[in-house]
């Protein structure tokens, strides 16, 4: 486990940057980070951009000196690095082009859903979620599944966390409403008392047998379950951060209730394809993070 940093070769703003990694986790650079001293706003996804002036003493504190080659490589290995797609700029316009497939005539919406996404205080529940959301949609469809389910689907991931206040069940319901208000008028009424009724299906992941529209939207919301190992820990660590405000204590125990209500669920995933894809890697880490909340026996 280390830090790395590479020369400040990246010119921006008048001077120019290093880059400071991790090789073990993103917590790990954001604890080295903020002991010194780097402002949180200088973090990109898996990396800190700091300027010049501060290389010394980041070498200093602790930061081991590699070339910028070496140190993407280091990134790649340690699977921390994040996607191109995912990167800000580039994620904004995916998911603009993705929206333009579902409501072309809309793009006004599309930057107000943006923008709810974006807002500063999310960590898990961001742009980058609801991208996989509607990639794992993507691997979920089949051929047969009908354009307007297709659409009704998507809508509803584009709105499941548009309002996020880590309140579980009130976030669900708020952001029906607001799917009910904004798609008024814009799709036509059934349509839009379907998205809403998906919506709320993300509160508990049960649809009923049978439901096509809400085995797909669930399995996609879940999809994160099935995540390798590493990425796994990744999901976790955003979550936790978004409930910074909650004791160590707390958290792991509304945390384990959590896991445990997911490990219950039979089935969790729906559909064949999300079975074949994630379930194994899924109860596999919801397993192992349930064991890592156990209280040690007195």
């Amino acid at each position: 486990m280390a830090i790395y940093i590479d020369p400040p070769l990246w010119p921006a703003h008048g001077t120019v940057f290093s880059h400071l990694i991790s090789d073990l986790s993103v917590a790990e650079l954001h604890a080295f980070a903020a002991a010194a001293g780097i402002p949180e706003r200088a973090f990109d996804g898996d990396h800190y951009d700091v300027p010049a002036r501060r290389y010394d003493t980041l070498v200093a504190l602790g930061a081991q000196e590699v070339d910028g080659g070496t140190l993407v490589r280091i990134l790649i290995g340690s699977g921390l690095r994040i996607p191109a797609r995912h990167r800000t700029q580039r994620l904004r316009w995916t998911l603009l082009a993705r929206w333009n497939v579902v409501l072309p005539a809309e793009p006004v919406l599309s930057e107000q859903l943006m923008d709810r996404w974006s807002e500063t205080h999310r960590n898990y529940h961001t742009p980058i979620h609801l991208l996989e959301v509607l990639e794992a949609l993507d691997l979920l469809f089949a051929p047969d599944d009908a354009a307007d389910l297709r659409r009704q689907v998507r809508l509803a991931a584009w709105f499941h966390d548009a309002v996020y206040e880590g309140a579980a069940g009130a976030d669900e319901r708020a952001s029906a409403a607001l799917a009910e208000e904004l798609l008024a008028g814009l799709v036509p009424e059934p349509e839009v008392s379907e998205v809403v009724r998906l919506i709320l299906l993300t509160a508990s992941h049960r649809p009923e047998p049978g439901d096509r529209a809400g085995d797909l939207l669930c399995d996609a919301d879940l999809a994160v379950l099935g995540r390798p190992m590493l990425g796994y820990g990744q999901y976790v660590a955003a979550v936790r951060k978004e409930y910074s405000h909650v004791s160590d204590g707390d958290f792991a125990a509304g945390r384990a209730d959590v896991v445990r209500r997911l490990l219950s669920m039979d089935p969790l995933f729906r559909t064949e394809t999300a079975q074949l894809r994630w379930l194994d890697a899924a109860r596999t880490n919801l397993t192992n993070e349930l064991h890592s909340h156990a209280q040690p026996t007195p």
